[in-house]
């Protein structure tokens, strides 16, 4: 299931289902207010966004609040989450799912709105987007390629070939191959807390996109490596058809030298495996679909993107 792609002049809901709207630095919430109010689309905000607590977000009784009326209102095209954070999880046992698939939206966001990502997918079939928040939009970095891919994503229907930006330079070739298939993914360590709850999607013949930020300073490769390794230990991960890594910020140490290693030790060598894409906690950063139809072709020095539907 697919929403409506965006038409100029749709209203575009901004909600905050994990931390608070509320501690984003005015001049980064400046700038993303001035692409929006160039962009041709109508942004509100939902009412409890800049609720805030302790642990910087709100409750969940005001942020599913929010996530059911955004769905809910049939002025709202889209709903894009306004930053990541720690706690999304939260909200799984208390979302109305029925009320969602009869009012399918574009949901956009990334991090650990991964979990609400997946999680949707899974229980409603509903075609979701990892891509940029809404202060996403506020930052530097290769600026036009995030804005540009997202658009592509989200207003046309047409396949899509997924190009390097200036900043990544070249996606590289871990593993040869060529594959279609449905995407899931995202932050890793997110995804990988819907393991044994009934909110993970099976993950059986689809194709994986995996990020992952440094939490862990210089334990980071360590930990990344044992969390694709629980991954790929879920029951039907032996039929994964592909795998696309998504770019990392320097200070993760994961060079090209150190990915090689990780898959080779954990990876069949009978399927695609790609690195280095535009996405991740670094930009600039693509749109794709969690539940869309992806095609890769991995030859040598050749490493091809095509999102077939989205």
């Amino acid at each position: 299931m697919i929403a409506n792609k965006l038409k100029p002049g749709d209203e575009i809901r901004v909600v905050a289902p994990s931390r608070s709207q509320a501690i984003i630095k005015e001049h980064v919430h400046h700038h993303a207010m001035n692409f929006w109010n160039d962009s041709g689309y109508k942004l509100t905000f939902s009412k409890n966004c800049r609720e805030l607590d302790k642990y910087d977000s709100s409750s969940i009784s005001s942020r599913i609040e929010d996530l059911h009326e955004a769905f809910r209102d049939p002025d709202v095209k889209m709903i894009i989450t306004c930053v990541g954070g720690f706690n999304a999880n939260q909200l799984l046992p208390y979302l109305d799912y029925d009320l969602i698939a009869k009012n399918p939206k574009i949901l956009c966001g990334y991090s650990d709105i991964t979990i609400l990502l997946n999680a949707i997918y899974a229980k409603t079939g509903l075609v979701t987007y990892s891509g940029p928040h809404y202060i996403t939009f506020g930052f530097d970095g290769e600026p036009a390629y995030t804005r540009q891919a997202f658009l592509d994503c989200l207003t046309k229907d047409d396949p899509i070939r997924i190009t390097p930006s200036v900043t990544a330079g070249q996606y590289y070739v871990l593993q040869e191959g060529i594959c279609e298939g449905t995407v899931i993914g995202g932050n890793l360590c997110t995804l990988n807390l819907l393991q044994g709850t009934p909110y993970m999607p099976d993950i059986r013949d689809k194709v994986l996109f995996i990020e992952d930020d440094n939490i862990m300073g210089e334990y980071f490769s360590y930990e990344f490596e044992r969390n694709l390794q629980s991954l790929l230990q879920i029951d039907g991960a032996n039929t994964v058809r592909g795998i696309v890594f998504g770019r990392f910020e320097d200070n993760c140490g994961m060079t090209l030298e150190r990915i090689t290693d990780i898959v080779r030790d954990k990876v069949p060598a009978d399927i695609p495996v790609i690195f280095g894409i535009d996405f991740g906690h670094i930009f600039p950063i693509i749109t794709f679909p969690i539940g869309g139809t992806v095609k890769i072709t991995a030859r040598k020095n050749v490493a091809e993107i095509q999102m077939l539907t989205h």
